[in-house]
């Protein structure tokens, strides 16, 4: 099995290490892993079945270390369903992350908000998602050793966990809004009749991943955090145009605020369960 080969492979490169949460890293929010105490980099091309991303502003490696006191394996990049090489390699490593130690996944993602309160440079807590890209990573036969053929996606993203992104935000002064996250195809970004769509459905920011990461994870039985990091708000809502390189600056941009929301929330589930860390 794929994802076996490749979680063998991430404890020998980084002996003696156990990592406990992953971490996927978005757009623009790579430098996070730079500050991973005794980071040990591993490239994906290295790693058996991982993705290697096409896309500016993801790295594609595996930094494993410690970060608020939690062993962290960390994620510097994704793939994304507009790159065409379909979910496989997505499947491998979030499903090797669980069979190298870890029990939570948090995920982080540029994206785009659709509510005009919540501008450029704020966060926001994913309370729940619509997928949208027409596809679902589950799709195919079903591997029984990592979960059920048709999981529930009831509270997919952990009311827990997000009590406890609040609390740190509230506790370091950061403005984390909360809010559904909709999953939109790309690589094109949304027309206005799109983002006045998705708040029809519900939706609060808009991105182009993120949402795969979730179900493979609550498959295999991981638990589940994801904060946005607003980079821009949706066509039509305000002015000027949207591209990637302004998603890049904002994120960026953003990343100080969710470095210290993150390392506030590892030390928080340090303090709850230090033993397993």
């Amino acid at each position: 099995m794929t994802a076996a080969r490749a979680a063998a492979d991430i404890l020998h490169r980084a002996p003696g290490r156990r990592p406990r949460v992953g971490l996927v890293l978005g757009s623009g929010l790579g430098g996070i892993a730079d500050r991973l105490e005794d980071g040990i980099a591993i490239p994906y091309a290295d790693l058996p079945g991982f993705p290697v991303p096409s896309v500016a502003g993801h790295a594609g490696r595996l930094v494993v270390g410690r970060l608020g006191g939690v062993e962290v394996a960390c994620m510097q990049g994704r793939v994304h369903a507009y790159e065409g090489a379909g979910f496989d390699a997505l499947k491998t490593a979030i499903r090797a992350l669980k069979l190298a130690g870890c029990d939570t996944l948090v995920l982080t993602a540029a994206a785009g908000s659709l509510r005009t309160e919540v501008g450029p440079g704020r966060l926001m807590a994913i309370t729940d998602h619509l997928n949208l890209l027409g596809a679902n990573p589950l799709t195919g036969p079903n591997d029984e050793s990592f979960g059920d053929r048709f999981p529930s996606m009831t509270d997919a993203w952990d009311p827990g966990l997000r009590a406890l992104l609040k609390e740190v935000a509230a506790e370091q002064a950061i403005a984390l809004a909360e809010g559904v996250y909709a999953a939109y195809p790309g690589p094109s970004f949304e027309t206005p009749a799109e983002v006045r769509m998705m708040k029809i459905l519900g939706a609060d920011a808009v991105g182009m991943s993120t949402v795969p990461e979730c179900i493979v994870a609550r498959h295999c039985g991981l638990r589940v955090a994801g904060c946005a990091v607003i980079t821009n708000l949706g066509v039509g809502l305000g002015d000027g145009p949207v591209d990637h390189h302004q998603t890049l600056a904002a994120a960026s941009a953003a990343a100080a605020d969710l470095e210290k929301l993150l390392v506030g929330f590892l030390e928080r589930l340090h303090e709850k369960d230090g033993s397993r860390s």
